[in-house]
């Protein structure tokens, strides 16, 4: 085994080009000297959804890049990638065989790695290269529309189909459904499919087609009802719930990209001095305001806000307490192992109180998907009667255990839950909803 290079980030919006490469800086030289030593096979780990400044399709550059080295073109390369990847036609074209997430919440990333490495095995063993076909639906469907826990959701049904095909199709070694990341500009996005076979291309061909066509005919179960929060709010508690509530905010969902810092659903909470509710945000600034205090002092603070939402809430808060933000995971099947490791770093946080809410601010924005994160600061989730989720399915691990009821709620933000709502420059059309 020759390790290259491992490079991580939370979701962010567009990555520096230094970055790129930086990291083909790193990966190249090692693939050099692997063709000189001798070299039996390529595995990546990859996402499947980054753009930088000058690439909407950096996963096909790295593939790209990697083919061109002087006899790397025909060596055997294989790996795995995420469900929320947009596909390429230089991905599907370039890597023999890619093994995607089957589930959504991520908690399969350690089966996947596995499953893709098995694939390369048997290569190793018989000699016989698979292929790969593969293409977009011309769906856009937004996070919260790509859950597969429930087998009412397109995604369920589809990872069903593939299932399927994937059992009763000799040749076919892996059935990938992807459900692509809206919230990219990018010319190739959305549902795809790739079909993995050293079998008849043809059979594969039509693989993809019944699937694209299945697809097509669940569009519409893609989109999300969402609520409005005071609404939702109000039937939280007209339910008289023994356990918390849950507002999950999908527009600002730290997992697909947002800053987790909008106020929205903190104002509503402080308004109604919500006795019992909990909201986490990022916000350094005001962690940084609390350096001087003691637990029980008290301070006028802002906290979060941004374009979208008015601004920070403002209230008087008193200091609970303060951590470096550090904490184990509980859940090693959360997709955050795969994604930060089992030790998160939150950085300088603290807890306040303000009008009955608690409010855990962190130094770095960090996605709900572990219960540890409020346990790590002594505030224990399952006594709540609200909680506010800035996530869109990656919270359901952890939370839908101890939730009574939730609702996913409307909010203004960047990752909103209708693709009409954003402004795209390259996407290839026609597609569905824009179209």
């Amino acid at each position: 085994m020759l390790p290259a290079a491992f490079y991580r980030a939370k979701p962010p919006g567009t990555v520096a080009d230094a970055v790129v490469d930086a990291f083909l800086g790193d990966l190249l030289p090692v693939a050099e000297a692997a063709v000189r030593e001798g070299v039996d096979g390529i595995f990546l780990v990859l996402h499947g959804a980054m753009s930088s400044e000058s690439c909407t399709d950096v996963e096909g550059l790295v593939l790209e890049r990697l083919r061109a080295v002087p006899g790397l073109a025909s060596i055997p390369l294989f790996g795995a990638f995420d469900l929320h990847a947009n596909l390429s036609k230089r991905m599907i074209r370039l890597a023999d065989c890619l093994v995607c997430f089957r589930k959504n919440p991520h908690t399969d990333a350690r089966e996947t790695a596995v499953r893709a490495s098995e694939l390369l095995a048997r290569f190793l063993k018989t000699g016989v290269v698979p292929h790969s076909v593969g293409r977009n639906a011309g769906i856009l469907w937004a996070s919260p529309g790509t859950g597969t826990s429930n087998p009412q959701e397109p995604m369920h049904r589809l990872e069903d189909e593939a299932r399927r095909i994937e059992a009763k199709t000799p040749g076919i070694r892996a059935v990938n459904v992807t459900g692509g990341y809206s919230f990219a500009d990018v010319p190739e996005n959305g549902v795809g499919f790739i079909v993995v076979t050293d079998g008849d291309t043809d059979i594969a061909k039509r693989a993809v087609a019944t699937l694209c066509a299945l697809a097509w005919s669940l569009r519409e179960q893609g989109s999300i009802l969402e609520h409005d929060p005071e609404e939702a709010l109000d039937k939280i508690l007209a339910a008289g719930l023994d356990g918390p509530g849950l507002l999950v905010e999908p527009a600002d969902n730290i997992g697909g990209g947002a800053p987790g810092n909008f106020t929205t659903l903190l104002k509503m909470l402080l308004r109604r001095k919500m006795e019992g509710a909990a909201v986490a945000i990022a916000d350094e600034a005001a962690v940084k305001a609390l350096d001087a205090l003691a637990p029980g002092d008290r301070i006028h603070l802002s906290i979060g806000g941004n374009r979208y939402d008015g601004g920070p809430a403002k209230a008087e808060v008193q200091l609970v307490s303060r951590s470096d933000g550090d904490f184990d995971l509980e859940d090693l099947h959360s997709h955050m192992v795969a994604a930060e490791g089992s030790h998160l770093r939150m950085g300088k946080s603290a807890v306040v109180r303000a009008n009955g809410v608690t409010i855990l601010l962190n130094s770095r924005r960090t996605a709900p998907m572990d219960l540890g994160q409020w346990r790590s600061q002594g505030v224990d989730p399952e006594s709540l009667r609200v909680i506010a989720v800035k996530a869109a399915v990656a919270h359901r691990q952890a939370y839908d255990p101890i939730a009574k009821a939730s609702y996913t709620v409307s909010t203004p933000g960047p990752c909103t839950s209708d693709p009409r709502m954003l402004t795209y420059k390259h996407v290839t059309r026609p597609i569905w909803p824009l179209d």
